[in-house]
């Protein structure tokens, strides 16, 4: 199990720290860079047509551009479009529903409200259903240089996390960050750069525990289970893993297989459980939900937990996974990923726990091809990165300028607002 162990630690090593301190909050905040008047706004709501319950991440883009965004948890979106491109039209997809086409002159700058239908496979129009989803799962690695962006890429993404205690957000840190994606046929890692950010973090809330999130956007592009495969299964990994053909839906035009997977009863080392997304044609994976398995409680803990106080025994309780990708002209690339990650304090000599609810999340807005050499290793974020250290301040919602940004769920919109009003006293 050396394979297995050594791509755990690397995805996990950077995930969480826990320190016994208090970190006092800085004042400053960035200066609001690129505001203008170039982009017109669209904000609004994607749901089922039938049951009305909110499409999570669906994903709305710009017809034959780069420009994109997801929905939140709630199904709600915001998204900037350059006004040369208010001509175009805007598509929502989501996996198991017809997408939807519109004109963006036929959107109001709010209150959209883009109901999607769902559909449904006739297994007769799939002319092959794999009988050994063994060998469909070795057949998308072999075709991984096929089908994913074979140049260097230039991307702009939105990235938010967040810590929670209880129903409390006690932490918010956002930031707009640069990535330099090398292809996937290249063994170095991506690079990622600070482009602007803003953070508030609520220590009175925290007791005496400060939770700070490690690895930032790093972490989350590390999700990228098709640039580095070895993270979740590579080809000596699908030894370690059952596979079993789910089903048959639709993304867009495209048949999708739904293979389901998890570790064999005797692989004792926690892994992953959950499901692929398996383009027919191309064989490519389009999405990825997945989750660990927490049995082992201390094990777990080991992975995740950096330091810990005495007299607390902390340990995870939810560890789950989300990444998506889109395609353009037959390459499939890195659209947007999420990671949560549930904690248990239990305290010696106190009656009640506490539990946190860590979230990172990160959604490629804008991307073009690039023949610029990669971000000098000076203002490349690590993988250590606390982002919370690497910003300072909190501005209102007009800092983002013209960059396209995750529309905050309620519950993190009540946050803002709380925010909001301690800085204007």
């Amino acid at each position: 199990m050396k394979t297995a162990n050594q791509s755990l630690r690397r995805l996990l090593s950077g995930w969480m720290m826990i320190f016994l301190a208090v970190f006092l909050l800085t004042g400053n905040v960035f200066a609001n860079e690129g505001e203008d008047d170039n982009f017109t706004q669209y904000k609004g709501i994607v749901t089922d047509s039938r049951s009305n319950d909110a499409l999570v991440f669906a994903t709305i883009s710009v017809e034959g551009a780069n420009v994109a965004t997801v929905c939140n948890s709630d199904g709600e979106f915001l998204i900037k479009v350059p006004n040369s491109m208010l001509d175009r039209n805007m598509v929502i997809s989501y996996i198991g529903y017809a997408r939807k086409v519109i004109p963006i002159r036929e959107l109001k700058p709010d209150g959209n409200r883009i109901q999607l239908d769902m559909t449904s496979v006739n297994l007769v129009e799939v002319s092959v259903f794999p009988s050994d989803p063994n060998l469909l799962m070795r057949a998308v690695l072999n075709r991984r240089e096929k089908n994913y962006m074979n140049t260097p890429v230039e991307k702009t993404a939105f990235y938010r996390e967040t810590i929670k205690k209880g129903w409390t957000y006690v932490s918010l840190t956002e930031a707009v960050v640069d990535i330099y994606k090398h292809p996937y046929t290249s063994p170095r890692e991506d690079n990622v750069r600070l482009a602007i950010g803003r953070k508030s973090t609520d220590y009175g809330r925290l007791d005496t525990l400060v939770f700070k999130l490690q690895g930032g956007p790093v972490s989350a592009l590390m999700l990228d289970i098709m640039k580095d495969p070895y993270l979740l299964f590579d080809e000596e990994m699908l030894n370690y893993y059952n596979f079993e053909m789910s089903n048959i839906t639709r993304v867009d035009d495209r048949f999708i297989y739904v293979v389901n997977f998890s570790q064999k009863p005797e692989v004792k080392e926690p892994l992953y459980y959950g499901k692929l997304y398996i383009d027919t044609e191309s064989l490519a994976i389009t999405s990825a939900a997945f989750n660990m398995n927490l049995n082992d409680r201390e094990e777990a803990a080991r992975l995740f937990i950096r330091r810990k106080p005495a007299g607390a025994r902390v340990y995870p309780t939810e560890a789950s996974y989300l990444v998506n990708y889109r395609e353009q002209d037959g390459r499939w690339y890195f659209g947007y990923s999420r990671g949560q990650v549930a904690f248990r304090v239990n305290w010696r000599r106190r009656l009640f726990n506490t539990n946190y609810y860590t979230t990172m999340e990160i959604a490629v807005t804008d991307w073009e091809a690039t023949d610029e050499r990669p971000y000098r290793a000076s203002d490349r974020l690590k993988m250590n990165v606390i982002m919370e250290d690497a910003v300072t301040g909190f501005a209102n919602d007009d800092f983002w300028g013209d960059y396209n940004v995750i529309e905050p769920e309620q519950s993190i919109e009540s946050a803002i607002r709380r925010i909001q009003r301690r800085i204007d006293k």
